[in-house]
């Protein structure tokens, strides 16, 4: 059963936030802003407000992280970042992924404070507050990016649709689950792995999608 905060935890325009007018944000506008403890993004220049994360949703971020970590960072494939951090898609788009892959040969595009351009790998965990966003609003935000591949991972259902990226276009390779192993083609050993496999690092039972 959802919890009263799970059900009005919604993205929301910042209106309140005293900057430019919505729709005219950038990053500088942003990057500008006090820290005031809540998660900020730019979505065509729009600012948003995101709701804080539950815990069910920073179970499967932790999880997601480490099973990347195991088969990204430890092989020497490139780096895991998880949110808060900044990614500059555009100068009016800047989110902040739940999980984000990047492979060595775009580790350029990695700066100490942000992301400038797009990841090769993006995971949002989905909440009721956040699902529209992130099918609609994100959805059209990574593949506009060129982002290679993206997660959409539902607690609920414990899945997670994995989008490939063909031809500027996202095709879904279809919904996992369970034991399933994801079809990555940014990181080919995750395909030969299944999630519900235990991580030889740390000893954790991952499942789809954790």
């Amino acid at each position: 059963m959802l919890t009263e905060p799970e059900l009005v935890s919604v993205i929301l325009p910042a209106d309140p936030i005293s900057g430019p007018r919505q729709g005219s944000w950038t990053y500088d506008d942003y990057a500008a802003l006090p820290d005031d403890g809540h998660r900020y993004e730019i979505m065509n220049g729009v600012l948003l407000m995101a709701p804080a994360p539950g815990g069910a949703h920073q179970d499967s971020v932790l999880r997601f992280a480490l099973h990347l970590f195991n088969h990204v960072e430890v092989v020497g494939l490139g780096k895991v970042r998880l949110a808060p951090f900044d990614v500059m898609l555009t100068a009016g788009r800047v989110v902040q992924p739940d999980v984000l892959v990047v492979l060595n040969e775009n580790l350029g595009k990695l700066t100490p404070s942000r992301m400038i351009g797009a990841p090769d790998l993006v995971i949002e965990i989905m909440s009721p507050g956040t699902a529209t966003y992130d099918r609609l609003s994100k959805y059209e935000a990574y593949e506009q990016a060129e982002v290679p591949e993206y997660w959409i991972a539902n607690p609920r259902t414990q899945s997670v649709e994995v989008l490939i990226l063909q031809d500027g276009k996202y095709h879904s390779q279809g919904i996992f689950r369970g034991s399933d192993a994801l079809p990555s083609q940014v990181a080919p050993g995750i395909a030969n792995v299944p999630v519900s496999a235990k991580s030889a690092y740390y000893k954790l039972r991952l499942r789809v999608p954790c």
